[in-house]
């Protein structure tokens, strides 16, 4: 019987190449009509250590994971021990045919006589791609693309080891419910968070990032570099975070938009350089992937709890604007609008992503690029006024940037407090207006704030609000709650800072409760909700186990709670 939802759970030691199974199989879901949401688990270590890659594949759209497992595929025996009480009903343990499990449960394969050792893996990915019945050329050819152009030995043992598995699972008895037939789609990519946040960087005009290596931001970085010659972008890697953030505000103040991807450990050497940024009014797009701290916490695992610190960092006063995507479009869409909002108001901005979303493969509609344009940096010198004063005082508290040695005019900055001019200052009358000026900037990033999202029914029983990556476990459990007969909507915030309340506090004095759902201990926008608005959200359903948020966790934590 044909399934419209099913989890595949591939399970191994890092090392083994379960990432490259995993990968190849949801770009052949994909290519066949198929939504997959990818949630990896894997330990700090570089071999060894257990280590998952899930696919949950839907003929409908999907955007959250799963926590039961349909068909699970052991590359050694540890994952049986590990992952068997995660079955489904019918679900199905694919192991090699010497491992010891019990149970009639288990589809057991004899690797050996389908491929020699070095190619092991193929037929294990044609035992799962014959078993969700893709078809066997499709599969194929999303094999050749993940080995690259090989030699034909290789190419035909490849070849060999999948048609072998194929041939094999077409003789035993179907213990697996197959895919339904998805409908036929446009052709879509296959992305994880951290390749949309690259893309989107790139295609808003990026030429220059630096970074120190932390998990799980630095695939941003190694994506950029894959695309630096053609693209003509500069990557650098410093010696350290401190490093990374001035090498980016000197590059973005000569005229190149610049970057940083980090985490939360990394953030907090660059702290000094977002105020500086802030005081020089120098563009720059700070990406924090978080993971669960203190210290460095699970390097591997996810979490939201930075929402607090990455609004606060920095000493002094001064405006941001901070993005949570939720999603791979999002991905890519709001890092553009970061670099905009850098680039128009001339400070530092934020994309706040995390483990899940960074390692989570979607499928996602092809970028309309044609449309989009490249942010321009700096004013024209034409426009401006003699003498040139770079912080001139305007209503907007914009000022005219210059870039450096481009034209005739003398460009001025200092980390210190400073004249319209850019010469530092001990004038305590220029202080204040100086710095009600920078406020001002606030005014104009509080237009351009992104509303939350409703979804749901009009003033209903029960509200959840979400934040980043929360929202496909939410609008999951929310469509559950309204199939149960109860009235239900989710509000979430793509855009954690600033908060506009017109946008949304309606929505949650309209509801009878209201519930905060977020990936940390301290229930971090709910408190910031409640600092902005007044409206208190009581009842919180908080994850801070390391662990992605599912739709499952969410129904449990409501029914657990009065």
């Amino acid at each position: 019987m044909a399934r419209n939802d099913i989890n595949v759970l591939i399970g191994g030691e890092a090392g083994q190449g379960l990432a490259t199974i995993g990968e190849i199989v949801a770009k052949a879901l994909v290519r066949s009509g198929y939504s997959i949401v990818v949630t990896q688990s894997y330990e700090s270590r570089i071999r060894g250590g257990h280590n998952t890659f899930a696919v949950r594949v839907s003929v409908d759209e999907i955007a959250a994971p799963q926590e039961t497992v349909d068909l699970l595929l052991a590359l050694n025996e540890e994952t049986v021990t590990l992952h068997s009480d995660e079955l489904s009903p019918e679900g199905v343990i694919v192991a090699d045919e010497s491992f010891e499990v019990t149970g009639d449960r288990c589809l057991r394969v004899p690797y050996k006589q389908l491929a020699t050792d070095r190619y092991v893996n193929v037929a294990a990915l044609g035992v799962v791609a014959s078993l969700l019945g893709l078809d066997d050329e499709l599969t194929l050819n999303a094999v050749e693309e993940a080995f690259g152009k090989k030699d034909a030995k290789v190419r035909g043992e490849n070849r060999k080891a999948l048609k072998s598995a194929y041939g094999w699972c077409a003789g035993q008895p179907s213990c697996v419910a197959s895919l339904s037939p998805a409908s036929k789609r446009a052709p879509r990519l296959v992305l994880n968070g951290n390749e949309s946040i690259a893309l989107g960087a790139i295609s808003a005009g990026l030429r220059f990032c630096s970074f120190y290596p932390m998990t799980p931001a630095t695939s941003i970085v190694l994506n950029l570099t894959a695309h630096a010659k053609e693209m003509g972008l500069v990557v650098e890697q410093a010696e350290d975070e401190i490093a990374a953030i001035n090498m980016a505000l000197g590059a973005s103040f000569a005229g190149a938009p610049s970057m940083v991807a980090t985490s939360g450990g990394g953030f907090a050497l660059m702290v000094e350089g977002v105020s500086l940024a802030a005081m020089t009014e120098t563009p720059i797009v700070i990406v924090v992937a978080q993971r669960p701290g203190p210290a460095t916490g699970l390097p591997t695992r996810t979490e939201q709890g930075d929402l607090e610190f990455v609004l606060h960092a920095g000493h002094g006063e001064f405006p941001r604007a901070i993005f949570a995507p939720c999603n791979g479009e999002e991905c890519f869409y709001l890092t553009r609008k970061a670099f905009e909002l850098a680039e128009r108001y001339q400070g530092p901005t934020f994309v706040l992503t995390d483990q899940f979303l960074a390692d989570s493969y979607r499928a996602v509609e092809p970028f309309e690029i044609e449309q989009l344009s490249e942010v321009r940096c700096g004013a024209e010198a034409s426009s401006i006024e003699e003498p040139y004063r770079r912080y001139a005082m305007t209503d907007s508290g914009v000022s005219p940037r210059l870039l450096p040695g481009l034209t005739k005019h003398l460009v001025v900055a200092d980390s210190d407090e400073h004249t319209e001019d850019g010469h530092l200052t001990e004038d305590l009358s220029v202080r204040t207006p100086m710095v009600d000026k920078r406020l001002r900037k606030g005014d104009g990033l509080r237009e351009q704030v992104v509303e939350p999202q409703f979804e749901g029914d009009e003033k209903p029983d029960i509200l959840l609000v979400s934040w980043g990556s929360s929202k496909g476990a939410v609008s999951e459990a929310v469509s559950q709650i309204r199939r149960d007969g109860r009235t239900a909507a989710a509000l979430h915030f793509s855009q954690v800072w600033p908060l506009v309340p017109e946008q949304f506090v309606e929505r949650l004095g309209g509801a009878r409760e209201v519930v905060c759902v977020e990936s940390n201990s301290a229930g971090q926008l709910a408190r910031l909700i409640r600092r902005e608005t007044g409206f208190e959200i009581r009842r919180r359903v908080l994850r801070y186990d390391g662990l992605p948020l599912t739709p499952q966790f969410v129904l449990r934590e409501l029914e657990g709670q009065p």
